[in-house]
């Protein structure tokens, strides 16, 4: 019987086991090739984006397709290129050069951005180096996997970089990021400026970039060259130019003249952060001399926000409020049932020192570091033992305060690395017996009405990491 089924299907069984017939084999074999697997998970009017190469990726791919419209895949998707004859919003941002890097810039470096072009490094995300950062394509999946819409308000307790806002804020998505740092503020509200800030002025200013490195040289102070030195004083304090709405520092003529428009909150605060950022390299290499190190910086600015403007021109109205603030993720600022969404990553204070690693910008703006050091999570206590038992309080804190003000049946989703080698020499334990943490913010969440609905996992591959898998972890809050 099997044999007769085997016959009438066109496969022919001999000695050396079933084979196709001769003649149908290789228009058998391109139909195959041609297609794929994909075509049994989306439409083919869906395409799906260039350099996807993860199981997570399909996921949050297949989440979009069965949550979103064709016109909403076309305005938001993370994971598609193409639906039907329209080029996604996202495909056409993260197309062309995909980040102006320095000519000294090592081919590993070149390398990564290129293979990651539609991950990272693209819209105003590509403005200063910040470790332990999100794939920005990942957080638009996981904001469109979570059914957050247009409209839709999301927290990001701990946003660092600030990759959350500025996902939200081009998917018309309103946003609240909180961070214990200054720096982190400021740097946020810079880049969330950037993707409007008036482009002629800037020009200007890359054209006179003399006069601009003189009045921030005064301001901040000049750059050691090569000194590695982290703590030292600036020249006067940043903080006290910061007004009390968006974190922006203002213009103040006692340090010097600047091109027409740039006197502004919004373009200064740009032309501010490449200043730190080129002073930050500067500390660390001697491979260029400061003016040029940051004249090169504002330029790799300069080509950030023009393309990513040029993208979302006529576009403009679409871009949704976006709101950072300096706070503590233990105790929020917000009422009851405030948000319908948050997403956030937890600090990897065993793996990265954020403290120390922003030591060169927080002095710039005149911050006392052992005091803030004193009020972030992962970075209180003596001892390894001491830091991670803190840590844990203060998680769990963190995740209290995010079911408080989350919506009933909403999301709360976390990204979570695990050092299981680092957590088992705290602990006394062997590695293959840790708990990791996102076992424990599992555990955590549930004492809320944070229950897991799905855990994803991904590879990190970033430039160096001592972390190479995290967890996508939703968790949803209770309905009552």
């Amino acid at each position: 019987m099997a044999r007769a089924e085997a016959i009438g299907q066109g496969i022919h069984l001999n000695s050396a086991g079933p084979s196709v017939g001769i003649d149908s084999r290789p228009k058998l074999v391109a139909q195959v090739l041609q297609r794929g697997f994909t075509h049994k998970l989306f439409p083919d009017h869906q395409q799906l984006i260039p350099q996807m190469h993860e199981l997570y990726e399909m996921e949050l791919a297949s989440a979009e397709a069965a949550l979103m419209s064709d016109g909403e895949l076309v305005r938001n998707a993370g994971y598609f290129a193409r639906v039907g004859n329209e080029w996604t919003r996202h495909f056409l941002i993260c197309s062309g050069e995909p980040l102006r890097l320095p000519r000294h810039s090592s081919s590993q470096l070149r390398s990564f951005f290129q293979s990651n072009q539609f991950r990272t490094g693209y819209a105003t995300h590509g403005l200063f180096p910040y470790r332990g950062k999100f794939h920005p394509q990942m957080i638009k999946g996981l904001l469109n996997a979570m059914g957050l819409r247009a409209g839709d308000t999301v927290l990001d307790p701990m946003m660092g970089s600030g990759t959350v806002l500025i996902e939200a804020k081009l998917m018309g998505i309103k946003s609240i990021g909180v961070d214990a740092s200054p720096f982190c503020r400021f740097m946020v509200q810079a880049k969330l400026d950037g993707l409007a800030v008036p482009l002629e002025p800037f020009q200007a200013a890359c054209r006179e970039s003399k006069l601009v490195f003189e009045h921030f040289k005064k301001r901040a102070g000049q750059p050691d060259a090569g000194s590695k030195v982290r703590y030292h004083a600036p020249a006067e304090p940043l903080e006290g130019g910061f007004n009390d709405g968006p974190c922006r520092c203002t213009f103040d003529r006692s340090f010097g003249a600047l091109p027409t428009g740039c006197e502004s909150a919004e373009i200064y605060g740009v032309l501010l952060l490449a200043y730190l950022d080129s002073a930050g390299y500067s500390e660390r290499s001697e491979r260029k001399a400061p003016y040029d190190q940051f004249r090169a910086i504002l330029e790799r600015y300069y080509f950030v926000v023009e393309k990513i403007q040029n993208v979302l021109r006529g576009f403009e109205c679409e871009l949704a409020d976006a709101l950072a603030l300096q706070g503590d993720a233990r105790r929020l600022l917000l009422d009851d049932r405030s948000v319908d969404g948050v997403l956030f990553s937890p600090p990897y204070s065993f793996a990265i020192d954020y403290l120390d690693n922003d030591s060169f910008h927080l002095n710039y703006l005149g911050v006392d570091l052992e005091s803030l050091r004193e009020g972030m999570i992962g970075l209180r206590g003596r001892t390894l033992r001491d830091k991670f038992d803190l840590y844990q309080q203060d998680m769990r804190q963190v995740m209290s305060e995010c079911a408080r003000v989350l919506r009933p049946g909403r999301f709360c989703t976390v990204v979570v690395g695990t050092n299981n080698n680092q957590l088992s020499k705290i602990v006394g334990t062997s590695p293959e017996s840790v708990t990791g943490i996102d076992e424990l913010i599992q555990e955590w969440a549930s004492k809320y009405g944070l229950h897991q609905v799905r855990k994803l996992s991904r590879q990190i591959r970033g430039m160096s990491n001592t972390m190479r898998t995290e967890y996508i972890v939703f968790l949803q809050k209770s309905h009552r």
